[in-house]
C-alpha cells in the first residue's frame, strides 16, 4: 500500500466475465484499458492490512470490491454516479484486478459483506450484480401489471437481472430468452413467467402478448442479432435497454420517432447498488448461480466462457484460499 486510505485485500474469489474476453480481444481500449494489467473485476476476499486513515473496515473483515474506483469529490461522485467519476479507474481494466492473491484498493471501493455469507459465493455481484441492478432500477417503473418484459440472455448478468425485474418491478409478464437449454432451465427455476429459445423469438413474444409485443426489452447479450430481435419485438412506445455489448444498434430515425422508441445504454452500477444487492441476497431474495475453479485454471475457464459453456458465473479461487472446485 502506498496511501494511508488504502486497504490490502486477500482475494478469496474472482468472477470471470465476458468483459474479460472483450479485454483479451482488444475491444476495451475505449474504456481505458492499459497494458499490462491483471484482469478480474468481480472480487471478494478479506481485509489483510489497512492504512492509517482507514476507519470503516478492519483486518479480517469480508468484503466485496466495487470495481469503479472513485474520487468522491467530483460532481458525478457526489451525485452517486460512480461510473462517471472524473478520476474514474476500473479494477481489472485500468488498474490491476483480482486474478491474483492480493489487491490494493482505496477504502472507498470496499463493501462489507453481511454476516453469514461466503465471499466466494457473492463475488460476481461486484459486476454482474450491480450492472443488472443499475439497468433494472433505472426502468423498474415500466414493469407494471399488464406489461410484457423480455430479458434477452440468461447468463452471468442476465440471470440476476431476470430476478431483479421481479423484485424491483410491480408486475408484468417476465419472459426469458436464451439459446441454451441449461440457461432456459435456470430461468424457469428463477421464476420467469415464460421461457423461449432465441429462434424466431420476435414472433414468439408477440404470440405470448396477444400480438402486442414487449413493453420493455433488456438485452444482456448485445450482439447484432439480439439488437435486431430486441428492437423488432417492441410495442410502439416501448423501451430497449442495452446491457451487453459487442454489436451495433441500427434503427432508422423515422422508425425511432414514428414509434417513439426509447433506447437506453447502461454502464456498471455504483457502490450503493452493490450494497443494496447484497442486502437482497442476504434476505434470500436473490439466487446467484456460480461454479468454482482454481485460479491456475484461468485460461481453461476463459475458453469455457467463450464457448458458452458456463451457466451462471465461474469464480476463480486462489489455491491459498482452499476453495477447490465446486459446481
Amino acid at each position: 500500500m502506498s496511501r494511508p486510505d488504502e486497504v490490502l485485500v486477500k482475494i478469496e474469489g474472482a468472477g470471470v466475465c465476458a468483459t474479460d474476453l472483450h479485454a483479451i480481444d482488444g475491444e476495451m481500449e475505449p474504456a481505458g484499458l492499459t497494458l499490462p494489467v491483471v484482469l478480474g473485476h468481480e472480487n471478494a476476499g478479506r481485509i489483510a492490512a489497512v492504512g492509517d486513515l482507514v476507519t470503516t473496515v478492519a483486518v479480517g473483515d469480508p468484503v466485496l470490491i466495487c470495481p469503479p474506483h472513485t474520487c468522491g469529490l467530483c460532481v458525478a461522485c457526489r451525485r452517486g454516479r460512480d461510473m462517471m467519476c472524473e478520476q474514474h479507474q476500473f479494477c481489472g481494466l485500468t488498474v490491476d484486478g483480482g486474478f491474483a492473491e492480493y489487491v490494493v484498493v482505496n477504502e472507498r471501493s470496499v463493501v462489507p459483506i453481511p454476516p453469514g455469507l461466503d465471499p466466494v459465493d457473492v463475488a460476481p455481484y461486484s459486476d454482474a450484480g450491480i450492472t443488472a441492478y443499475h439497468a433494472v432500477k433505472r426502468l423498474a417503473h415500466l414493469v407494471v401489471p399488464g406489461s410484457t418484459i423480455v430479458a434477452l440472455g440468461i447468463g452471468g448478468v442476465g440471470h440476476v437481472g431476470l430476478q431483479l425485474l421481479r423484485e424491483l418491478g410491480a408486475g408484468g409478464t417476465i419472459v426469458a430468452v436464451d439459446p441454451s437449454p441449461a440457461r432456459r432451465a435456470l430461468a424457469a427455476g428463477l421464476g420467469a413467467d415464460a421461457v423461449l429459445d432465441a429462434v424466431e423469438v420476435e414472433d414468439a413474444v408477440r404470440d405470448l402478448s396477444d400480438g402486442r409485443g414487449a413493453d420493455l426489452v433488456v438485452d444482456f447479450v448485445g450482439t447484432d442479432q439480439t439488437h435486431a430481435d430486441g428492437l423488432g419485438m417492441l410495442v410502439r412506445g416501448g423501451t430497449y435497454s442495452v446491457v451487453g455489448f459487442g454489436g451495433t444498434v441500427t434503427v432508422p430515425s423515422a422508425a425511432l420517432t414514428g414509434n417513439e422508441i426509447t433506447i437506453v445504454g447502461n454502464l456498471v452500477g455504483s457502490w450503493i447498488d452493490l450494497w443494496e444487492v447484497l442486502q437482497l441476497h442476504a434476505r434470500g431474495r436473490l439466487t446467484l448461480k456460480s461454479e468454482r475453479h482454481s485460479l491456475d485454471d484461468v485460461n481453461d475457464v476463459l475458453a469455457k466462457l467463450r464457448e458458452g459453456e458456463v451457466t451462471g458465473r465461474a469464480v476463480l479461487v486462489p489455491d491459498s484460499s482452499n476453495g477447490g472446485e465446486r459446481a
